[in-house]
């Protein structure tokens, strides 16, 4: 299988990559040659600047996971754009040379994020929930799954990944809500009421495998089953790292702090993942305390 990569050295595609097969051929696409290269020097991949680099005739399956992550600075009108635009344009980008291809790739998995429902309260949350709140992190990925679902044209099985706070001891959100904890200084954000819908990174490279090999399509949650409250995920972190867990800090103090970021900690959305369950995956870590547990083993 002959498969294009976008956002491959972040942290889902790097995972995704070194857990597929010899014979699955990576055209990866970078925007520093020389470093995607240093990262995947057991496992060859073929790493292209543009994609005019790319005949896409020849593409079997395009992962779409590029994007300006979302949580790594505050969000100025500046970065806003950023984030947007990260997505919307490369998106776009694959459209075009999907549409100039005459053999068209058979399967496309783009990202999206479960902050296409903006916050939820305790709702459990299903793919086909409707009752979106529309603020920034919905019309973020409202316009990306759109871009991606226009493929549906040619006939291409397309896949939306609503993804969770995807959990790695070796990046992502993880090690900076651990540093806190680490340091005997953890808290509870807020009331703790507000839900965490997560996923052990594993389970994530597993996902993305099931829906290459397997005949998924349309919005799939890439969450756990057990979401937690954050006040349920602080103890868990805590008990992990043998560290207390004695504060809380209110949601006034992460605004001064984040600014509007600081709703992406505040507010949450209880998102289930119905149509993984109901077509017979099978999560290797789906509680916080063994997810958290085999991450800091």
């Amino acid at each position: 299988m002959n498969i294009l990569i976008t956002g491959g050295t972040g942290l889902i595609g790097r995972s995704f990559i070194h857990a597929l097969t010899p014979d699955a051929q990576v055209i990866l696409l970078t925007r520093s040659v020389p470093k995607a290269q240093s990262m995947f020097k057991e496992r060859p991949v073929l790493c292209v600047e543009s994609l005019d680099d790319v005949d896409f005739n020849n593409i079997d399956a395009i992962i779409n996971l590029a994007g300006e992550s979302i949580g790594d600075r505050r969000w100025s009108e500046s970065q806003k754009e950023k984030i947007c635009q990260s997505r919307w344009q490369m998106t776009s980008q694959l459209n075009q040379a999907i549409n100039s291809a005459e053999q068209k790739p058979q399967l496309l998995i783009s990202g999206s994020a479960i902050g296409y429902y903006g916050r939820q309260g305790n709702q459990i949350i299903n793919e086909d929930y409707q009752q979106f709140h529309d603020e920034f992190t919905h019309q973020v990925c409202a316009k990306w799954e759109e871009l991606a679902f226009e493929n549906l044209k040619h006939d291409m099985r397309v896949c939306v990944l609503r993804t969770g706070v995807v959990l790695s001891r070796e990046g992502g959100a993880l090690p900076k809500m651990a540093q806190p904890f680490k340091l005997g200084v953890g808290a509870v954000i807020g009331d703790g009421q507000q839900v965490l819908s997560w996923i052990h990174i594993d389970d994530m490279v597993a996902i993305i495998l099931a829906l290459l090999n397997e005949n998924y399509s349309g919005v799939i949650h890439a969450t756990a089953p057990g979401a937690v409250t954050n006040q349920q995920f602080s103890n868990a972190l805590a008990k992990t790292l043998h560290r207390p867990c004695w504060f809380k800090l209110p949601n006034f103090v992460m605004k001064l702090m984040m600014g509007e970021q600081a709703d992406l900690v505040i507010y949450g959305q209880r998102v289930l993942p119905h149509k993984l369950i109901t077509q017979g995956f099978e999560f290797q870590y789906p509680e916080i305390g063994e997810a958290l547990a085999d991450i800091y083993s």
